[in-house]
């Protein structure tokens, strides 16, 4: 699984523009500076959630990719961003070279006050396996997930000690809520352990290896559509035996990026009686970190009949 990292084409052209030129532009995370509150930029929406359930009234969020309909892979870099980040306090990224955005723009707001949480990092995973490659999708990790929230509220705690308290019970209402997404996959996992599936990227892998899943696609199909390249002949074939021959229970696909040959899988899935079930890198509209969670896990669930 090769790490596809969030591009930012136009980051020289937003650090030529320097503070000065991005004085005038608003961002919540500067009117975050102006109400006292705990500042924090968030490199997506999935963690932004994280950040508001656990700091609460005591922080104003911003995150740079917070829209569904967005590619975060095709992510452009402009000036909101970089005021953002130079007025932050804490800024929370997923690292594992998936938003490396977020530290070369930190760089150029030249803000070295700010706390950094790297999610990657956080995780203890190591980020040079042996065999194969790191899988950077740390959201769809809860253990990660737990150890992040911990972070943050300490940083939030430190920034604004009058908020320890609520910040304490917030944490502990999110920390029971990532029990709960835990006893649901051990749940589903009565169902899924030992049952193959096929993926179109590696996003939802952590999940479903926690689920007790196989993954049977050849990594150089999922490699290739998570680069947004052609799979080999050889390997679409292979890609497309799994439902042929119906060798998977299930697909689980990413919903926000698509290409000729994602569609010829999500064909051959539907062809072959096979269920699929979409996944996505950002919140759906209306959903927080957890209810979006659960709604996967119980998607997957019903596809299997669990």
């Amino acid at each position: 699984m090769k790490t596809r990292a969030l591009a930012a084409p136009a980051l020289l052209a937003v650090a030529a523009l320097g503070l000065a030129g991005c004085a005038s532009t608003s961002s919540d995370s500067a009117a975050g500076a102006d109400s006292g509150t705990v500042t924090v930029v968030a490199s997506t929406d999935v963690y932004g959630s994280i950040a508001e359930a656990i700091g609460g009234d005591a922080v104003t969020v911003t995150s740079v990719i917070d829209d569904p309909d967005k590619d975060p892979h095709e992510y452009e870099a402009d000036a909101r961003t970089q005021l953002s980040l130079s007025k932050a306090d804490i800024v929370i990224e997923n690292g594992g070279g998936y938003d490396d955005f977020m530290d070369t723009m930190l760089k150029s707001a030249d803000n070295s006050d700010a706390v950094v949480l790297n999610a990657a990092d956080i995780s203890g995973y190591d980020q040079e396996p042996a065999e194969g490659e790191f899988n950077e999708h740390m959201w769809y990790d809860y253990p990660t997930v737990g150890k992040v929230a911990e972070q943050f509220a300490a940083a939030v705690e430190k920034a604004d000690p009058d908020a320890a308290d609520t910040v304490k019970e917030n944490l502990a209402t999110f920390q029971k809520g990532l029990d709960e997404l835990t006893a649901d996959v051990d749940t589903l996992k009565g169902t899924a352990e030992g049952q193959s599936v096929a993926i179109t990227e590696p996003v939802p892998l952590y999940l479903l290896d926690a689920a007790g899943f196989s993954n049977a696609t050849p990594d150089e199909f999922s490699e290739s559509i998570e680069e947004g390249t052609d799979a080999p002949v050889r390997v679409m074939q292979e890609t497309l035996a799994l439902f042929s021959e119906k060798k998977v229970a299930l697909l689980v696909y990413n919903e926000q990026t698509d290409g000729p040959q994602t569609e010829q899988v999500l064909a051959a899935a539907k062809d072959a009686g096979i269920p699929a079930v979409g996944v996505t890198e950002t919140l759906p509209k209306g959903e927080d970190y957890l209810s979006w969670q659960t709604s996967v896990i119980e998607q997957i669930s019903s596809a299997l009949g669990a």
